[in-house]
């Protein structure tokens, strides 16, 4: 039985009740103060390194949807790259694996890159007498697939995580790096520009922060640093493109200043949503319409927030030996709103490449230019998804072969009866 019209109504009016005692409107005021006061720079309470400050001059802009969509961009190719897993599996007998799967696109396309894989399995296992993990590469597909086996460290919990992690950022990072000549003018990833759960484990529990000294991980981080170094030596810019941003250092460090002045409680659960009541602009007497006519988006700004903080010049990216000035490795940052969809997405890009100003004013209006265009993220990153991406069909086949090769079942779940089923 699904709900009746008289349970929707019901529930509409308890939202109702709620909406009478949260006025938002007294938000649009908050946040053009916090803009205005507070981030330039923003601080630790007690002082200290700023987490968030300006990159040039502080702004907020706006470019008309129908205008910026026609205009040139600055780079005459632009390549994207992504990595798709089948999601952590676990099976019958103790193993957790997933795999991942990397593909770089163009655009225009380029289909010998284009067909180019990097797969990645990663398991995990409590049998130490296991031996399976391989240093090398291996090729098929005439040369165009390369593959590795990954055995995970060993952990009491979070073996689903940590299978995921690892073969997502191995497989993204060594075919950017395995691809990078093929680059000529602008690389972005489909995520952010360094692999960010790795880095968060520095701040979680002590098995988390154990398991970050290890070498695969080490390894892992190390390939993102020398693909900034890569692409600094090469004169070519590399950004990333986060579709779905889940930063939360800008409002945790605003609620410990506004509770340390008495001034009440920060009404975002996150940095995106404090954006988009920045961006977000509206018509109406009461503001009931949203303007959709332009795309809206702040100027560039350093970030040492975070799991930011790792790669900046007041971290240690993981004890990995850095050849530029440790500064360039900074995260820098642009946030752009597109209301169409309602959507907020981050733009990243190593200091190495936004402290020219040309260079991130380029950057800039390229992302801004596609997004216009296509409505959501940049043509290549678009076509990067589409080539990594494991549809749910291709998963259940998959899990299917996998179980079928380790004579083991998959271990399942009410909801994959439910769910996984379901869409086969």
């Amino acid at each position: 039985m699904t709900l009746d019209p008289v349970h929707v109504d019901d529930i509409a009016s308890m939202a109702s009740s709620i909406a009478d005692s949260v006025d938002d409107t007294d938000y649009d005021d908050l946040a053009r103060t916090v803009w205005e006061s507070w981030l330039d720079p923003l601080s630790p309470p007690g002082g200290g390194r700023p987490i968030i400050e300006p990159l040039g001059e502080q702004r907020l802009n706006a470019a008309v949807v129908d205008d910026i969509a026609l205009t040139d961009t600055p780079f005459p190719t632009v390549h994207g790259l992504d990595s798709g897993t089948i999601n952590p599996t676990t099976f019958k007998n103790g193993l957790v694996l997933d795999v991942a799967h990397a593909a770089m696109a163009a655009e225009p396309s380029d289909l010998e890159l284009h067909r180019a894989r990097s797969i990645v399995m990663t398991a995990h296992t409590r049998d130490s007498l296991s031996v399976f993990d391989t240093d090398e590469w291996t090729k098929s597909d005439r040369g165009y697939v390369r593959k590795r086996l990954l055995r995970a460290p060993r952990v009491n919990r979070y073996a689903e995580g940590v299978v995921h992690a690892l073969s997502l950022y191995l497989a993204e990072s060594e075919h950017a790096l395995y691809h990078a000549d093929a680059v000529s003018d602008l690389l972005i990833l489909d995520g952010p520009v360094y692999p960010k759960e790795l880095l968060n484990w520095r701040d979680r529990d002590a098995e988390l922060k154990d398991l970050a000294r290890e070498a695969k991980p080490k390894a892992i981080v190390e390939n993102y640093v020398r693909l900034v170094e890569r692409f600094v030596e090469r004169d070519v810019p590399l950004a990333g493109f986060v579709k779905n941003p889940g930063a939360k250092h800008i409002v945790r460090t605003l609620q410990k200043h506004f509770r340390e002045d008495n001034s009440g409680d920060i009404p975002w659960v996150d940095d995106a949503s404090f954006f988009v009541k920045l961006l977000e602009r509206r018509t109406g007497t009461e503001g009931e319409k949203r303007r959709t006519e332009a795309l809206t988006f702040t100027n560039w700004f350093i970030s040492r927030g975070g799991s930011d903080r790792q790669m900046s010049a007041d971290g240690d990216a993981f004890g990995v030996d850095r050849s530029l000035d440790p500064a360039s490795y900074t995260v820098t940052f642009f946030v752009l709103y597109d209301p169409r969809t309602d959507v907020c997405y981050r733009v990243e890009s190593p200091y190495a490449f936004t402290k020219d100003e040309e260079t991130r004013e380029n950057l800039m209006h390229h992302v801004v230019r596609d997004v216009a265009a296509t409505r959501g993220p940049p043509l290549a990153v678009e076509k990067a998804d589409e080539l990594a991406r494991v549809s749910v069909g291709e998963k259940a086949a998959l899990r299917r072969k996998l179980s079928d090769r380790l004579s083991s079942d998959q271990i399942k779940s009410y909801d994959n009866i439910r769910w996984v089923d379901a869409d086969e």
